[in-house]
């Protein structure tokens, strides 16, 4: 964002401070002002519980990066302290954006008004941007409605301020929502039995709101001050009769996959579609990069291809991966060529995210698998050459340098002659770090995700392989033979040979699992 100026001075402007709400956990709550704010921003200064992924998915790579949760010797900051950090930032940017993210929204109990107030007796600019408020999204996600029909009214408290009335809180007819750490909700449960408030009313307990390491705990208000005991921040407690619908609307802590750990071992920028698709069915991803995509040592073999498809020299070009749309794409790009560069030719594609990636080329694939996708799925459906109807006889191959051969046999087998060029390598990524290893070998993945028999190779080769305990899903045949030629027992085999697909039949193993649980937990 390039400074503004101030037209009678000549000098520029003040910059603009945004306090912008993060929701209370979960990215996909992050509202779309909050997106359009990170997306601007000069400077982005964080709260104590953001998740630095999610700043960077969606800041500027030139964005600067504060941390306003503890100061340099590690302590927490205070407000004034908070306030005196933005200001500083602001100043360095004039003219500019600088964010100042807060946990859940920026007016419940986060120091919004110091700190807006500090920027405005600088002459700084201030807005507010609203986020959505764990008071509200963390029980919801519990399965806990705050307030219905016959509960109408909730009250929402921060325990430790001197001011708080709990005898307010006392009428059964009253939810209440405390937020803080263990301490501070002990406190305030506490107070609420001393004012008066039932102490067999319901209570739900819950850590890591929102997130999938969420945990809700049901209890009594009797009980509920030393079952708070050792619960993690962010925390919060629901008092009140809507905890009872818990056990019907429980929606996000039953999801199939819920709380599972989920290795990905993929390259970092193949990952987001993997992880987002876990995060949906409840699980976790780390992603464990295992190859390295590198260009050809040589750009000669490619660019006699590229040659060749722009004077007529093949019918076909086949893409055996998203990867060689990008690396056809990008070597295009470099020599002046564009998409209609393949005009005339047929286009083939292995899979739906191939397809995908060729469409947001502008190119729509002639010929798509319709069963198994893989080389043998391409080779099922590819036409065999006829000379009266095919013109030229030549396939363009980019793939790249340790792809198998099958495709390339059974194209000659249907009487093509095939140009089978090497668009990138693939080199094995460097080790994991240490407590990956470990936690890969001692079973604390509960699943791993294999989409190609290279990353069973190379996961086994830079970390060991898997724990027993560890669910291993293939994405295809090839791949989940390699897999058990690494020692590995194959648990889930997509039907189809596509991320999507591969989640798919992870989710649907785990809810097999859940359910033979369940009966065997039946009396």
């Amino acid at each position: 964002m390039s400074p503004t100026t101030d037209p009678q001075a000549g000098t520029p402007a003040p910059a603009t401070v945004a306090f912008v709400g993060t929701g209370p956990g979960d990215p996909a709550l992050l509202t779309l002002a909050a997106v359009d704010a990170l997306t601007r921003a000069d400077a982005i200064v964080t709260d104590q519980l953001t998740v630095l992924a999610m700043v960077r998915a969606h800041a500027r790579p030139d964005s600067r990066i504060i941390d306003a949760s503890h100061g340099t010797h590690g302590h927490r900051l205070t407000h004034a302290s908070r306030a005196k950090l933005v200001v500083t930032a602001a100043n360095a940017h004039p003219g500019g954006l600088v964010v100042r993210l807060m946990d859940g929204d920026p007016t419940t109990f986060n120091g919004l008004v110091e700190e807006a107030l500090a920027c405005r007796k600088a002459g700084i600019r201030v807005e507010i941007v609203p986020g959505v408020s764990a008071a509200l999204a963390v029980p919801a996600y519990a399965g806990i409605p705050v307030s219905s029909v016959q509960v109408p009214v909730v009250q929402v408290m921060a325990p430790g301020h001197p001011d708080i009335d709990y005898r307010t809180a006392v009428d059964p007819a009253v939810t209440v929502v405390l937020l803080g750490a263990a301490a501070e909700l002990a406190s305030g449960l506490a107070a609420l039995l001393i004012a008066g408030r039932d102490p067999q009313t319901l209570v739900a307990l819950t850590e890591h709101g929102t997130t999938t390491r969420q945990r809700t705990h049901q209890t009594t208000l009797h009980s509920a001050v030393q079952a708070v005991a050792g619960m993690e921040v962010p925390s919060l407690a629901v008092i009140g009769p809507t905890v009872s619908l818990r056990d019907e609307l429980s929606w996000f802590e039953s999801k199939p996959l819920f709380g599972w750990r989920v290795l990905v071992p993929r390259t970092m920028d193949q990952a987001g579609p993997a992880v987002g698709l876990l995060a949906a069915h409840g699980a976790g991803a780390q992603v464990v990069p295992t190859i390295s995509v590198e260009p050809p040592r040589s750009p000669h073999q490619m660019d006699k291809a590229i040659k060749g498809l722009v004077t007529g020299s093949y019918e076909w070009i086949g893409f055996t991966s998203v990867n060689a749309v990008k690396a056809v794409r990008e070597r295009f790009e470099e020599v002046g060529l564009d998409a209609r560069a393949l005009a005339g030719l047929k286009v083939a594609a292995v899979g739906g995210a191939t397809a995908d990636a060729l469409r947001a080329w502008g190119i729509r694939p002639d010929l798509l698998p319709t069963q198994e996708h893989s080389a043998r799925g391409m080779l099922e459906v590819w036409p065999e050459y006829d000379p009266d109807l095919d013109p030229i006889n030549r396939v363009f191959l980019p793939r790249a340098d340790i792809a198998t051969e099958t495709l390339v046999a059974g194209l000659e087998q249907l009487g093509w002659e095939v140009e089978d060029v090497t668009a990138y390598r693939t080199v094995r990524a460097a080790p994991p770090a240490a407590e990956v290893r470990e936690a890969i070998k001692a079973g604390d993945f509960d699943a791993v995700l294999f989409t190609s028999s290279s990353t069973v190779r190379n996961l086994v080769g830079i970390a060991g392989k898997p724990h027993a305990t560890t669910v291993v899903a293939c994405i295809g045949p090839a791949t989940a033979k390699t897999a058990e030629e690494h020692g590995l027992r194959v648990d889930v085999l997509a039907p189809e040979a596509s991320v999507p697909a591969l989640i798919a039949a992870l989710a649907d193993f785990g809810r097999g699992r859940a359910a033979e649980a369940d009966r065997a937990g039946e009396p």
